[in-house]
């Protein structure tokens, strides 16, 4: 029995040897089949940047969409707008797209405004450029699209020098009722697909002229689509029709909460390369907004129909 605790004391000894090694044996990684440990997750790609420059038609104004969502977006003047963009950033959450969205916008204002006096906010690089141009593009000239396209020129430079990959996209927008119905409109008398046709023309001007645009936005040409399909009234001075919607702001010449989701899904659709269907008619900014189901699988229908036509 003189020796019973020399025995105890080797046996805990080597017990106390055995353990770590048992230890880490549990904490080491799993093995593959072949042996080898797992390789570690891949880290997360970062998100595709995306700035929006252009005026009121950009901000949503005169509709509920202009602050709507707007934490979700960068707004670099500070103002607190979401409008289009906001509504392009949960389009893109919902199909499982990350995108980091910033807009820089001024209503009554041209590009070249934003160049003279803003392009200090976003002179850096950016993986997609939207730019969208005053409404007749020039507000002494109607119709004229010479300062345009100068001043895509210019902005496409800037940004081709800080990205030579960067996607610059040129937004042709709407026709406005109170210059095709009211006497005193440039585009009065003409069918009110007139003038959304000629912003289509000057953008596609701007960008045969300048191969660093990439494509157009066809919005103009979805609103023409809308009304000639009957999904919307073509003419909100004689009331709306009975089941249609009218794509006009009150002042007949901004975009109603309509308006600005169909420029949104348009919008998404051409930059993504996604159907905008896919959205499906319970999509979540079209109920948040105030559209019906029927209405938003409308409008989605009309955006991927015109993006098909080009």
């Amino acid at each position: 029995m003189r020796y019973g605790h020399g025995i105890w004391f080797l046996i805990g000894a080597a017990a106390l040897a055995v353990a770590p090694a048992a230890m880490a044996k549990e904490s080491a990684p799993a093995p593959t089949a072949a042996g080898a440990t797992s390789p570690a997750p891949a880290p997360k790609a970062a998100p595709r940047t995306i700035l929006f420059i252009g005026n009121s038609f950009t901000q949503g104004a005169h509709s509920a969409a202009r602050n709507w969502r707007a934490g979700s977006v960068t707004d670099l003047n500070g103002a607190g707008y979401g409008g289009v963009p906001a509504l392009f950033k949960l389009f893109c959450e919902q199909a499982g797209l990350d995108y980091e969205v910033s807009l820089e916008t001024q209503g009554g204002k041209s590009l070249g405004f934003h160049y003279d006096e803003r392009r200090q906010l976003f002179d850096k690089a950016w993986d997609v450029v939207v730019l969208q141009e005053f409404s007749t593009l020039d507000r002494t000239n109607p119709g004229d699209p010479a300062d345009y396209m100068r001043n895509v020129d210019r902005l496409a430079a800037l940004f081709k020098a800080r990205n030579p990959a960067v996607d610059i996209r040129l937004a042709a927008t709407w026709t406005r009722a109170d210059q095709t119905y009211r006497p005193e409109g440039h585009w009065y008398g003409k069918p009110v697909t007139a003038m959304a046709d000629d912003l289509r023309a000057a953008a596609d001007r701007a960008r045969a002229a300048n191969p660093a645009v990439a494509g157009i936005l066809p919005v103009g040409q979805a609103w023409n689509r809308a009304m000639t399909e009957g999904v919307a009234d073509p003419d909100p001075y004689d009331g709306i029709a009975y089941d249609q919607l009218d794509l006009w702001a009150y002042d007949h010449y901004h975009a109603s909460v309509a308006g600005y989701y169909l420029s949104a899904l348009v919008t998404f659709g051409a930059i993504t390369g996604r159907d905008p269907t896919s959205l499906g008619p319970h999509e979540k900014g079209a109920d948040e907004l105030g559209l019906s189901d029927a209405q938003a699988a409308a409008l989605q229908r009309i955006a991927r129909d015109t993006l098909a036509a080009g």
